[in-house]
């Protein structure tokens, strides 16, 4: 194995990232010998610092805000994950120059629920609050866990209208803006939006949350969001934040890279502590 394998994270801003921390932490555990930085790309050159990094042997890398539609455009050959969610986050670097887009948000979500908090969604009526990129990347996964319905909730809900009608199947998947959320009741609420950058709550009907529902923001930090606040005076017997989807979506990221899968639970206990 070649000891100088390259990857890093790129974005702007990317300085807060955990990305690295978290590729160490797997890279000791499967005992890969790899290296992983950060990257600060300018907000007009992603493309040149990809090219840049790829040039000086870079392997792969994470993408994150605001550069997941550049990566997507940049790549030669994209995973149906990356078609699907038309967003890429993780780029598989070729020596020959070639690049392979693909997009772990999605099935990282899914882990987590499943994984981490031994939620399976069959059967259960799921509400994402926002139609960006974050909810296009989870939309295929979630609907592989055969929820009994999912809507989509949106300020603008013709943004909505237009992400469900991508991806109809056996499933319904609806689409509204917040004000017609009135008289409706949903098991899992996964908030997707970056209201809680804020410190703001999409506007909700009180009874939207099942009681003894789940809620999920995909933010996370040391406080709980804004959200999972709201969420917890609302009935809500399950809150959780989005750390284990950042973790679970690495993991992906480091199988696509290096052939396997590591364990991701002491990983999410080691950054909790």
């Amino acid at each position: 194995m070649n000891a100088t394998d390259r990857y890093a994270v790129i974005g702007n801003p990317v300085a807060h990232s955990l990305s690295p921390r978290i590729h160490a932490l797997f890279a000791a555990q499967c005992g890969q010998s790899l290296s992983y930085e950060k990257l600060l790309a300018p907000l007009n050159d992603f493309s040149g610092l990809v090219r840049r990094f790829q040039a000086e042997g870079g392997k792969g890398a994470n993408v994150t805000l605001p550069f997941k539609l550049e990566a997507l455009a940049l790549c030669d050959q994209l995973s149906e994950r990356a078609q699907r969610a038309g967003a890429v986050n993780t780029l598989s670097l070729d020596a020959d120059g070639r690049i392979h887009g693909d997009n772990t948000d999605g099935i990282g979500l899914l882990r987590d629920l499943q994984h981490n908090h031994g939620i399976m969604l069959a059967g259960l009526r799921v509400l994402l609050l926002g139609a960006g990129g974050a909810t296009r990347g989870a939309l295929k996964p979630l609907l592989d866990a055969n929820p009994a319905a999912i809507t989509i909730a949106n300020r603008t809900p013709a943004k909505a209208q237009e992400l469900a009608s991508l991806f109809t199947r056996n499933i319904t998947v609806d689409a509204c803006a917040y004000a017609e959320l009135a008289g409706k009741t949903f098991d899992v609420i996964i908030n997707s939006t970056s209201a809680g950058l804020s410190g703001e709550t999409p506007p909700l009907p009180d009874e939207v949350l099942r009681n003894g529902g789940l809620a999920y923001d995909m933010l996370y930090g040391p406080a709980p969001t804004a959200f999972l606040t709201w969420a917890a005076q609302h009935g809500a017997a399950v809150t959780a934040d989005g750390l284990g989807m950042l973790v679970e979506q690495a993991a992906e990221s480091f199988l696509i890279w290096r052939g396997m899968r590591p364990d991701t639970l002491p990983v999410l206990k080691s950054l909790r502590a």
